[in-house]
């Protein structure tokens, strides 16, 4: 019987894989799977309907259909052994690295070096403000390092994701953590949410806007709907009033008299005034 599960590999990259078995392995449990010309060791992540669930929606999921590559067992001490002997190992490989990409005068930061557990194959993740043509540095590492080299650029937020941190919130980052897809966010939703535009206040560390701000963004808009527009003019029991903020959270709405005076009242209040209103 053939299981979907989803493995989880060193820099928050996860894919997902079939596993031939009565029952899928443990959740955390290492696990060898079929990679790129080769194996790879990585974690279990999440198996059975969460799995499921994560395939269809996840941008590295493969929606309905199976699995291109298999989990082939159970990781053997052995093989954690040479797991944590490869971590270290990466941070050498990215600072050797490092000194080739000096040597040939190229624009890139290098943010990590990630070996495949059987050697075969090294990735170093980089970023870059414009297009580099590092085809000789290819080169210089293959002969380095005697494997097959793969440079791959990513954006400063998947840059984030990779390395992991602690956000002004005093948590993880939530790219690292949980969030399953990078989603653009634009300074609209800032605006949605009352916040300010400043992009210093709410930018991340990666130096781009807040993911948290998309995620939330849904339920503003939501709400909102609830509420009159401000700047309105309403026509309630006391005449003409301006609408002059909303208040989602306690349910309330400040309004302006043509006189000047303003008042903060329940939005259920208020749409009975308008109501009283429109019959008187």
């Amino acid at each position: 019987m053939s299981h979907l599960i989803e493995v989880a590999f060193r820099g928050n990259r996860k894919e997902f894989f079939s596993w031939d078995g009565d029952a899928p392995p443990p959740l955390r449990a290492g696990v060898i799977v079929e990679a790129d010309r080769g194996e790879d060791f990585g974690r279990v992540h999440a198996t059975g309907e969460l799995a499921e669930v994560r395939c269809a929606g996840c941008a590295h999921g493969c929606g309905t259909a199976p699995p291109p590559r298999k989990a082939l067992r159970l990781a053997t001490a052995d093989d954690e052994r040479l797991d944590r002997e490869l971590t270290a190992e990466n941070e050498q490989a990215r600072r050797m690295s490092m000194e080739r990409v000096k040597a040939n005068g190229l624009v890139m930061k290098l943010t990590d070096a990630e070996w495949q557990w059987d050697r075969r194959k090294l990735t170093i993740y980089f970023t870059a403000d414009r297009r580099v043509d590092f085809r000789g540095l290819v080169r210089d590492l293959a002969a380095l390092f005697k494997s097959r080299i793969e440079l791959k650029q990513i954006g400063v937020r998947d840059e984030a994701k990779r390395l992991g941190g602690v956000g002004r919130c005093g948590r993880e980052y939530c790219s690292a953590s949980w969030l399953p897809d990078l989603r653009p966010v634009n300074l609209g939703v800032a605006k949605d949410q009352k916040l300010s535009l400043n992009p210093q206040q709410i930018s991340g560390a990666c130096g781009r806007l807040m993911c948290c701000l998309r995620y939330e963004h849904e339920f503003y808009v939501q709400s909102r709907r609830r509420f009159p527009k401000e700047g309105k003019i309403l026509l309630t029991t006391r005449g003409e009033e301006k609408v002059i903020a909303c208040d989602i959270f306690n349910e309330r709405v400040t309004l302006r008299t043509v006189d000047g005076d303003t008042r903060v009242v329940p939005l259920a209040e208020l749409k009975g005034e308008m109501g009283g209103a429109e019959h008187s």
